[in-house]
C-alpha cells in the first residue's frame, strides 16, 4: 500500500527519475545533532571571557596595567573632545567611555579594541540631534536624543549578533569603508576648525564644502582662542614628529619614546589647561564670559544614572536616522577588530563582537551613555601598549573614573580650542593616505571610482548620503558582477616535466588573454563535435541566460545544422530564421555537434531558473543540430548541485530532448498550449530507434558510465578498486580532463547508433 502511494505521488509531482541524490532530510539531520551540546556551547560563547580568564597570570596582568593605564589617559581628553563634537555636554563623553571599557572586556574576542566615543559617531549623533531639533524645536534635549540613539541601535546590533547575522557586515568592502572614513574625517576637520579659531556666527554642522567656505570668511573674525587652538595642534604634531625621529636614531630607547609620545595629547592639555587658567581667572567680565571659551563646570560623578527615558515619539522622530547610526556602529567596529586580529594573529567572532557593542550601548544607557564603539587610535594604542588580554578596559575604566571623581575641578579652565585640537590631531589619521589610495587603483580601478564617489558625496552632502552612496554602489558592483560573469570557452595544452619524465594535459580559454599566460602558446581545441565550456560564477537566475547565449552562439558559429535547409522554402521556415541558399556549403567543413561539455568547478551553487537555462540550452542545440547532444559536468562541487541537475535530467545518461522541457513553467499547461506546430520537434533517427528498441538507450548509458569511471580508487581491502564518481550519474566526471575524454569517445559511439539508425 505505502509503495503504490509513493509511485501515485511520485506520478502526479512527475518524478520519473530514481537517482539517489541529497534530500532536505539529511540537511536537517545534520542541524538537529546533538541540539542540547549545541544549545550549551551557543549559550557559552555569549561569553567569551570564560575561555581564558582561568588562564589569566601575573605576565598577562603586567601588560594589561600598562595598555589600559595608557589607553585610559589618552581616552578622557578625547572623550570629552569627542562628546564636544556629537553637540553634548563633555561629561557624556566620560559616561561612554567608562561603560565602553569596562563592560566590552566581559564580551569580547579581541584583545586589542578599545571601546568608547569615536570622532564619525560623534558626528553621526550631532546630525541626528540636529534633525530632530530642526522638526520637534524644544521638545527633547540633545543628551536624551543621544541616548536613545544608542539604546535603539545597541538592541538592533545586539539582535543581529545574537542571529548569528554578522556576515551581513560583509556585503561593505574595504574601500568603501575607507572612503566614507576619509570624507567624514575631513568632515570633523573642516567643523572643529571654527573652534580651533575662535570663529562663531554659521552653522558648523553642515555640508563639509560650506563649513571650510564660512571658516575662510571669518578668519578676520579670529578670536584669542586661536592662539591656544594653534599651539596645541602645532604642539601635537611636532611632539609626535620628534619621538618618531628620536625612535629612529635610539632603538634601544624607543619604548620610551612611544610612551612620550602616547602621553602628547594628555600633556597638551595640562600645559594649556594651566595657561588658561593663569590668564582667565582674573578676566570674567560682567556678563560672566571669559576672554576664551572655556569647558567650565563638569559634573562630578555619574549624574544622569537610572532607567532611560525612552519616549515613543521621539523614537517615531528619528526612525529615518537610525539605520546609518546602526551601520556606523557596528561597521567602523569590525572593520578595526578584524585588522587587529588579522595583524595579530588571532580570529575575531564578527557575531559576538556584534553582541559586544550591543550589549555595550544597551547598557551604556543606564548611565546617561551616548553611542560607542572602536576606536582605530585608541585600539593601535592599546595593541603597541602590550596588552595581553581584554582585562586591560578594567584599568582603563580605573583612569575614567578617577577623572570623573577627582579631576573634575580642573576640567573647568580646558579650552575649547585645545580640545578642538585634540580631535583634529586624532582625525587626520582616518584619511586615507595616498599609497592605500593608489593601491586601491592598483587592484581595482573600478573600487577606486566607489571610494572617490563616497569621498565627494561626504563632502559635498552628508554623511549619511555618503554611506548610502558607498553601499549602494558597492552592492551594484556585487550585481553586476554576479549577472556578467565571466565564461571561457577550453582548450588542451600538454605541460611537460622535464626533470620527471612526464606530461599532463590542462584545459585553458581558447584565446589566453596575454596578461595571464605566454600569448604564443598553441592551445589545441576539443575534438571535432565537442564544446568545452568553463562558468566561472554561481549558476544563477541573474545570469544563467548569459551562459545560454553564449553556448548557443558559439554552436552556431562553429558547427553545422544537422539538417540541410536548402531546399526548405522561406514559407516553411520559422519566421526567425531567414536561412541562406548556400548555407550548407559554407558550413560543410565544420563539425556536427556531439557533445558539450560544462566545466563547474567555480560553480558553488545552481538555482530553478539556472536548471531551466541549461534545458533551454540542450533543446536549441538540439534543434539545431536535429540529433541529440551528450552534456558532461566536470567537477560538481556540491551535493545539491547534482540533485539539481538530476532533476533537469542531466547526467543520467538519459540523452533524449523529451524527457524534461521546462522543469519551471511559467503557467501550468505551458508546453502543449503555448508551443505552435513549427517548433513541436520531431522525432529523431536515435529516438525512433529508442522507441522501438529500448536497449540501445541503456547500451549508450553503459558506454558513457565506462568511460566516465576511469577514475579509480584504492578501497581497505586489498586488490579492490572502485569507481570514483556514483555510477547512476555517469555524464558527471571528476575533472575536465576525464569529462573531454568521456565526451569524445561518445562521439564515435553516437555515430555508430546513427547509421545503424539510418540502416
Amino acid at each position: 500500500m505505502l509503495s503504490l502511494l509513493k509511485k501515485t505521488c511520485r506520478r502526479i509531482v512527475g518524478s520519473a527519475e530514481d537517482v539517489p541524490v541529497i534530500s532536505p532530510r539529511d540537511w536537517v539531520g545534520k542541524l538537529a545533532q546533538d541540539p542540547t551540546q549545541r544549545a550549551v556551547t551557543y549559550l557559552t560563547s555569549l561569553f567569551p571571557i570564560f575561555g581564558w580568564i582561568t588562564r589569566y597570570n601575573l605576565g598577562w596582568a603586567s601588560g594589561d596595567v600598562i595598555a589600559g593605564l595608557t589607553v585610559g589617559i589618552v581616552l578622557v581628553p578625547q572623550s570629552m573632545s569627542y562628546a564636544q563634537i556629537a553637540t553634548l555636554p563633555p561629561e557624556y563623553g566620560l559616561y561612554s567611555s567608562f561603560v565602553g571599557v569596562l563592560v566590552y572586556c566581559f564580551f569580547a574576542t579581541s584583545k586589542d579594541v578599545s571601546i568608547g566615543p569615536v570622532a564619525v559617531m560623534s558626528l553621526t549623533v550631532s546630525q541626528i540631534i540636529k534633525h530632530v531639533n530642526e522638526a520637534h524645536p524644544g521638545e527633547w534635549a540633545g543628551p536624551q536624543i543621544a541616548t536613545t540613539v544608542a539604546f535603539i541601535c545597541g538592541f538592533i546590533v545586539l539582535g543581529i549578533g545574537l542571529l548569528h547575522l554578522g556576515w551581513l557586515v560583509e556585503f561593505i568592502p574595504a574601500p568603501a569603508v575607507s572612503g566614507f572614513m576619509t570624507g567624514s574625517a575631513l568632515n570633523i576637520v573642516s567643523g572643529q576648525l571654527p573652534g580651533l579659531l575662535g570663529i562663531s556666527g554659521f552653522d558648523t554642522r553642515a555640508a563639509t564644502y560650506k563649513v571650510f567656505i564660512n571658516t575662510l570668511k571669518g578668519l578676520p573674525r579670529t578670536k584669542l582662542d586661536a592662539a591656544f587652538g594653534i599651539t596645541g595642534l602645532v604642539s601635537l604634531y611636532a611632539i609626535r614628529w620628534a619621538c618618531d625621529r628620536l625612535s629612529k636614531r635610539y632603538p634601544s630607547r624607543a619604548r620610551w619614546f612611544f610612551f612620550l609620545s602616547v602621553f602628547r595629547n594628555a600633556f597638551v592639555i595640562v600645559v594649556l589647561t594651566i595657561a588658561s587658567w593663569l590668564y582667565t581667572r582674573h578676566r570674567k567680565s560682567a556678563n560672566g564670559k571669559y576672554p576664551i571659551k572655556i569647558l567650565q563646570d563638569v559634573p562630578r560623578g555619574f549624574q544622569h544614572m537610572g532607567q532611560p527615558n525612552i519616549d515613543p515619539e521621539l523614537v517615531k522622530a528619528l526612525a529615518g536616522e537610525l539605520p546609518v547610526a546602526t551601520i556606523i556602529l557596528f561597521l567602523e567596529h569590525i572593520a578595526i577588530s578584524k585588522s587587529f586580529g588579522r595583524v595579530n594573529g588571532y580570529k575575531i567572532d564578527p557575531n559576538q563582537e556584534l553582541i559586544a557593542i550591543g550589549v555595550t550601548n544597551t547598557i551604556g544607557t543606564l548611565f546617561g551613555a551616548y553611542p560607542a564603539t572602536g576606536s582605530f587610535s585608541r585600539s593601535a594604542l592599546q595593541s603597541k601598549s602590550g596588552v595581553r588580554s581584554p582585562a586591560s578596559g578594567l584599568f582603563s575604566a580605573v583612569v575614567v573614573i578617577v577623572a570623573l571623581y577627582g579631576l573634575t575641578p580642573a576640567f573647568y579652565w580646558i579650552p575649547s580650542a585645545a580640545l578642538s585640537a585634540v580631535i583634529i590631531h586624532a582625525v587626520a589619521d582616518l584619511v586615507a593616505s595616498p599609497r592605500q589610495v593608489y593601491s586601491f587603483w592598483r587592484v581595482s580601478p573600478i573600487e577606486f571610482v566607489i571610494w572617490v564617489a563616497s569621498v565627494l558625496v561626504t563632502v559635498f552632502a552628508t554623511i549619511e548620503d555618503g554611506i548610502y552612496t558607498s553601499i549602494a554602489a558597492s552592492l551594484a558592483l556585487l550585481l553586476i558582477r554576479l549577472a556578467r560573469p565571466r565564461g571561457h570557452f577550453l582548450g588542451r595544452v600538454t605541460l611537460h616535466n622535464a626533470s620527471e619524465q612526464s606530461s599532463r594535459d590542462v584545459y585553458i580559454p581558447l584565446n589566453p588573454d596575454r596578461f595571464l599566460m605566454n600569448p604564443h602558446v598553441k592551445v589545441y581545441p576539443p575534438s571535432p563535435g565537442v564544446v568545452v565550456y568553463r562558468f566561472e560564477e554561481s549558476f544563477l537566475y541573474p545570469n544563467s541566460s548569459l551562459v545560454n547565449d553564449a553556448i548557443v552562439d558559439y554552436v552556431k558559429e562553429n558547427t553545422r545544422r544537422g539538417r540541410d535547409m536548402t531546399g526548405v522554402k522561406s514559407g516553411d521556415r520559422p519566421w526567425n530564421d531567414p536561412g541562406k541558399n548556400n548555407e550548407m556549403a559554407d558550413s560543410a567543413e565544420k563539425p556536427l555537434l556531439h557533445a558539450i561539455v560544462l566545466d563547474f568547478s567555480a560553480v558553488s551553487h545552481i538555482d530553478t531558473t539556472g536548471v531551466q537555462a541549461l534545458i533551454d540550452t540542450r533543446t536549441e542545440v538540439e534543434r539545431w543540430v536535429d540529433r541529440p547532444v551528450e552534456f558532461h559536468f566536470a567537477t560538481i562541487l556540491s551535493p545539491w548541485i547534482r540533485r539539481a541537475l538530476v532533476a533537469g535530467g542531466f547526467g543520467v545518461g538519459t540523452i533524449s530532448t523529451h524527457i524534461h522541457e521546462e522543469i519551471a513553467p511559467v503557467t501550468r499547461y505551458h508546453d502543449q498550449y503555448i508551443a505552435d506546430p513549427q517548433h513541436a520537434d520531431p522525432l529523431t533517427p536515435m529516438d525512433e530507434q529508442i522507441r522501438d528498441d529500448p536497449e540501445a538507450l541503456t547500451q549508450v548509458v553503459r558506454a558513457s558510465a565506462r568511460s566516465s569511471s576511469e577514475g579509480t580508487i584504492q578501497m581497505d581491502r586489498k586488490d579492490m578498486a572502485e569507481p570514483m564518481m556514483l555510477p547512476s550519474t555517469p555524464f558527471f566526471h571528476l575533472d575536465v580532463g576525464t569529462a573531454v575524454r568521456a565526451a569524445e569517445g561518445g562521439v564515435t559511439r553516437a555515430s555508430s547508433i546513427m547509421e545503424t539508425a539510418k540502416d
